[in-house]
């Protein structure tokens, strides 16, 4: 393969291009899924191709194929030299690449076990066995396991001398049990972070063993009562604030957006270069670190698509709005001399765009459980899990929901409610935090299906946090 990236770069080189990078990519998928005692799913995807990407007269051209062979390679890259010099002769402003050492490295996910090497027999197996669990309590009407697997094999190459490999596998499994009652029906989802590991990431005996748990809470959840109107404390776990922190600080601190460059799918932010080092985004509590080095995050896959390695960063700093995102083409619009690395394509037939990072809400610095944490709550709302939401095209006004929850009163668990969902202005919410759970409380969760771009991207990204609570939040019905 290194031979035909090498072509590529070498058939660039003599076309005269400012810039170029190819990317030979191999995408591997399988997902299995059951329902009740039945297979609903099993999906294998082995797709494989290659995308070169110029620059000409400070514009960019792109042109892909799945022909992987030395002519293809050579018409591709003529081509994509084509439509680089057609876009510009539009250009409003030339593009600038910040400086990027040249990198020759391996990265491979640390894994024990493939997941591609273990039997469908016994994957299928456990899900099985999973919804046969769940629907051992009579008053659940539906049950459906999933699991999730993933290889993406990479090289990368370019014109400044970088060669890149890497090898990431992601896994993942959750499942669902459904009570239907009373004209209702009401759900529980178990669904343990996903991570770029091997199979052992699918912990059988834990799913199994919160299969009667899961199964009981989706009853009490049918038959809880319904949230109440008005401001309250809010307590999220880790799995919950996965999700807020992907929506309310992931894309708005992605800066193509800040800068107007995407606006696809509520695609711009608030969160513009002028407030940075300005805003306080966040309570001095609020620690809002990027890390594509961490281990078995879902964006660690050891560079990005502008051949720039991984890297650790803050975004938010004792609550202040200290960083982006960034890829090598916008760093330099805030005067960054390099890039953070977070420029990734998620196919080899798309053009790279600047995604969402590994980024997490620190854990709290004074040791807090999560049980002192309600003990010292009066009247609040502890939430787990993702659910609903919704956001305005600036990234300020949202709603989130969860999967489950229960009301706080005078510090005790007081049963559970449901059609819970929470609506607050991004910097208001999290200026509300007041308290967060020490590390021994920290939860890597992540998202799998982050959709950007037009054509949509679907990326991966992994957002820890330990359980934080957020003061007076308004809160009521779906």
């Amino acid at each position: 393969m290194q031979d035909l990236t090498h072509l590529a770069i070498d058939t660039a080189r003599q076309l005269g291009v400012q810039y170029a990078d190819v990317r030979v990519a191999n995408y591997k998928q399988q997902v299995l899924a059951t329902e009740d005692q039945r297979v609903s799913q099993i999906s294998d995807r082995d797709d494989v191709g290659f995308g070169v990407r110029v620059l000409v007269n400070g514009a960019w051209g792109f042109a892909s194929s799945n022909e992987i062979n030395r002519e293809e390679i050579q018409r591709v890259t003529h081509l994509a030299k084509s439509i680089a010099e057609a876009s510009a002769t539009t250009l409003r402003q030339p593009v600038h690449l910040v400086p990027e050492k040249t990198h020759q490295e391996t990265f491979t996910t640390p894994y024990e076990t493939d997941p591609f090497l273990v039997s469908i027999d016994q994957k299928i197996g456990l899900l099985l066995e999973i919804t046969a669990a769940l629907r051992k309590n009579s008053r659940v009407q539906k049950a459906n396991a999933l699991m999730n697997l993933r290889k993406t094999e990479r090289v990368f190459a370019n014109t400044e001398g970088t060669n890149l490999e890497s090898s990431v596998l992601t896994t993942s499994a959750q499942y669902q049990a459904t009570a239907v009652g009373n004209g209702d029906a009401k759900s529980r989802i178990y669904a343990p972070p996903p991570r770029t590991m091997g199979y052992e990431n699918i912990d059988a005996e834990d799913l199994l063993q919160n299969t009667e748990r899961v199964a009981e809470q989706a009853v009490e959840h049918l038959h809880a009562p319904p949230c109440p109107v008005g401001q309250k404390d809010l307590i999220l776990d880790p799995l919950n604030l996965a999700l807020t922190i992907h929506e309310s600080v992931g894309h708005a601190t992605e800066l193509d957006r800040a800068l107007g460059y995407e606006e696809s799918l509520a695609g711009r932010s608030f969160a513009v270069p002028e407030l940075l080092n300005q805003l306080q985004y966040g309570s001095p509590l609020v620690n809002f670190v990027a890390d594509n080095t961490l281990p078995h995050g879902l964006a660690t896959h050891g560079f990005d698509d502008d051949g720039v390695t991984g890297q650790k960063w803050d975004i938010v700093k004792d609550g202040l709005f200290v960083g982006y995102g960034t890829n090598r083409e916008v760093a330099g619009e805030i005067n960054l001399e390099r890039s953070n690395g977070t420029c990734r394509a998620s196919h080899w037939s798309n053009t790279p765009i600047v995604r969402i990072p590994n980024l997490s809400l620190a854990a709290g610095q004074k040791p807090l459980s999560l049980d002192e944490l309600i003990n010292d709550t009066k009247d609040g709302i502890y939430i787990e899990g993702m659910g609903s939401f919704s956001i305005d095209q600036m990234r300020c006004n949202f709603q989130f929901g969860g999967d489950a929850f229960w009301q706080i009163k005078d510090g005790k668990i007081a049963g559970m409610l449901k059609d819970v969902t929470y609506q607050a202005i991004t910097t208001e919410f999290w200026n509300a935090c007041d308290a967060v759970c020490d590390e021994r409380f920290w939860v890597p969760n992540g998202i799998l299906n982050c959709g950007k771009g037009d054509p949509m991207q679907i990326s991966q990204m992994t957002h820890g946090a330990s359980p934080a609570r957020f003061r007076q939040i308004s809160v009521g019905r779906i």
